[in-house]
């Protein structure tokens, strides 16, 4: 969403630090990272700075904030707080801080200017991080208690490690809000809403999930596998698995790194000469001998073609590969009726 201001942020800002003394202007300039460098300092670097303490600085602080309220500066500014209420209510009536400010402007001192503007305004409200949400502004408390409580409720419904489409996740989210004009119920709304929440998240292919999921928090090549392989969808060689990934995240993944880390997961089955399939498709684990024991456990003894049939279905391998192996009497035995089946130990 593209933004463009009617008024000037630093002239603004500029105009309500001319109703503080010189000493308190400085002190707030310094607080919010208002002059040529826009870092912001602490209560204790101003305090040292000024020979007094933290807390008298904030006493400070706070002080030179009212002033500017009760100001004839402030009720003049009245515009430009009316048009940063308006972009809040268009980013959806609660939005997160860093999303409010980056969508305004790239410029970090144009954004210190803003969030002075947000601090000093009366419409505008904040609330820190705490475990569920990140730092987030709102100018309706009601609207902000529905979505957070939107969002807690999408959370717990949530399968630990379920991954889901940008357009299927924003019709879930907005399945669970209510009570909200129908000017919020949009989908770029819907997704500034659901960055709001820092235990949901997406992955870097765009699918939604639980934070904590590795397939939404990608730490390392079998997370990056996995993803890659659930998006082709059907069985894929491993070397094809390294080179997506490097194509795809951007993350240098030798082959052979790749190989032993498809082997150790059980989240992959290698299902023919370096073929790997996700194991939650259906596919067996094993070998094709295994393959072949776990059919017969469960349809009971089966003609050889019955056998190929079925263990075709599981693994991708020549036909004479499944032959071979049940020649091995250590295994298989044929029955009189011409079946085969397992060895009984």
């Amino acid at each position: 969403m593209k933004i463009t201001l009617n008024f000037k942020p630093k002239q603004s800002v500029k105009k309500l630090l001319l109703a503080l003394p010189e000493r308190s202007r400085d002190i707030v300039i310094k607080r919010y990272g208002l002059g040529k460098n826009p870092d912001q300092m602490t209560l204790d670097a101003i305090g040292k700075s000024y020979g007094i303490t933290r807390e008298r600085i904030r006493q400070i602080e706070n002080h030179a904030l009212n002033a500017i309220r009760k100001s004839k500066n402030y009720t003049e500014e009245k515009p430009t707080f009316d048009e940063v209420e308006k972009i809040i209510s268009n980013l959806g009536g609660i939005v997160v801080e860093q999303d409010l400010l980056d969508t305004i402007s790239k410029d970090l001192g144009t954004q210190s200017c803003i969030n002075f503007i947000l601090v000093v305004g009366h419409p505008f409200n904040k609330i820190k991080e705490d475990e569920d949400f990140k730092h987030r502004w709102f100018i309706d408390k009601d609207l902000a208690d529905k979505i957070q409580g939107s969002l807690k409720k999408l959370y717990e419904n949530l399968k630990d490690d379920e991954l889901i489409t940008d357009q299927e996740m924003v019709k879930t989210f907005l399945s669970y809000v209510e009570g909200v004009s129908e000017q919020y119920r949009t989908e770029e709304i819907a997704k500034r809403w659901l960055n709001l929440s820092k235990k949901i998240s997406k992955n870097p292919l765009g699918e939604w999930g639980k934070s904590t999921s590795p397939n939404i928090s990608t730490k390392g090549v079998r997370d990056y596998a996995y993803l890659v392989i659930r998006k082709h969808g059907s069985p894929i060689h491993f070397r094809e698995v390294a080179k997506a990934i490097t194509t795809v995240f951007n993350k240098k993944a030798h082959v052979a790194t790749t190989h032993n880390e498809l082997i150790k997961d059980p989240r992959f089955v290698l299902v023919g000469r370096g073929l790997y399939a996700l194991s939650e498709w259906g596919y067996m684990s094993g070998v094709v001998k295994d393959v072949i024991k776990k059919l017969i456990e469960k349809n009971g003894p089966m003609t050889k073609q019955e056998i190929v049939d079925k263990v075709m279905k599981e693994r991708y391998v020549k036909e004479n590969t499944i032959v071979i192996n049940l020649q091995n009497k250590k295994y298989f035995t044929k029955n009189k009726d011409g079946k085969y089946d397992i060895v009984k130990k």
